[in-house]
């Protein structure tokens, strides 16, 4: 799956660099290694990469900063790979903008499940969600990637939006966590709940109404989550006719 895909490896570690250089170039894949987020940002202006995998603990810009950079310019998988290891940190590093979060140290086997995960296209088809879906607070246009909630544009990052983009394609249906985490990481994943629920979370914060409880993405207790469309019998003000969501 890494085959002739080019790799962003970024980590001021020169060791670090040169083991994960060796080792992906060794599957086939074209890799850029650098030593800072200013170096990465550089790059990335200069060339286009499938793929980045991005250290936290760097000097200057330092991760956080790199990441946030790369998301607000590229749309382009960001795994981070880090020796911070505590729930703040993950919730931070997705926060700011990343797909992905592996601890170090991991072994070899991990990190390309992960990233054969973040490479993959999502395993459902996309013809099975609408093309775009407008009810009151929230529109999507999924051909396009944009994202409309409470009058502002959203800015998901790509697991976020194939999160959404699967939950969508199984509107008002109860979707199991494992099903979930194996369509969007695939068949190796499925019992990394807490790690799903994180993801979940920061997708709220951005499309839910601020202050309420979700009304989109609602929890299933024991089982999972659930997108919730209104349906055709409520009274929606959407741009169509009354009381029928738009839904293309």
């Amino acid at each position: 799956m890494i085959e002739n895909r080019t790799i962003l490896l970024i980590d001021d570690e020169p060791q670090i660099r040169r083991v994960l250089k060796t080792s992906l170039s060794s599957k086939g894949a074209r890799v850029f290694d650098v030593a800072s987020g200013e170096e990465a940002v550089e790059l990335l202006r200069r060339e286009v990469v499938d793929l980045v995998l991005l250290d936290l603990n760097m000097p200057g810009m330092g991760g956080l900063a790199a990441c946030r950079a790369i998301r607000g310019g590229w749309d382009v998988p960001i795994i981070v790979v880090s020796v911070r290891d505590s729930d703040q940190d993950k919730v931070e590093a997705l926060d700011a903008g990343a797909d992905d979060y592996v601890s170090k140290p991991f072994s070899f086997d991990e990190l390309m499940a992960r990233m054969r995960a973040a490479l993959r296209r999502t395993g459902f088809a996309t013809d099975t969600a609408p093309r775009k879906i407008s009810v009151p607070g929230l529109e999507v246009d999924f051909a396009n990637r944009k994202v409309l909630a409470n009058g502002s544009n959203v800015r998901l990052t790509p697991t976020e939006f194939d999160i959404l983009r699967y939950l969508v394609s199984q509107a008002n249906k109860p979707v199991p966590h494992k099903r979930l985490l194996q369509a969007i990481w695939g068949p190796e994943f499925g019992d990394q709940i807490e790690y799903l629920r994180v993801f979940i979370n920061q997708l709220r914060k951005k499309i839910e109404p601020h202050g309420s409880k979700p009304i989109f993405i609602t929890t299933e207790p024991r089982i999972g989550y659930r997108f919730v469309l209104p349906e055709p019998s409520e009274t929606l003000e959407v741009g169509v006719a009354v009381g029928t969501p738009a839904l293309a």
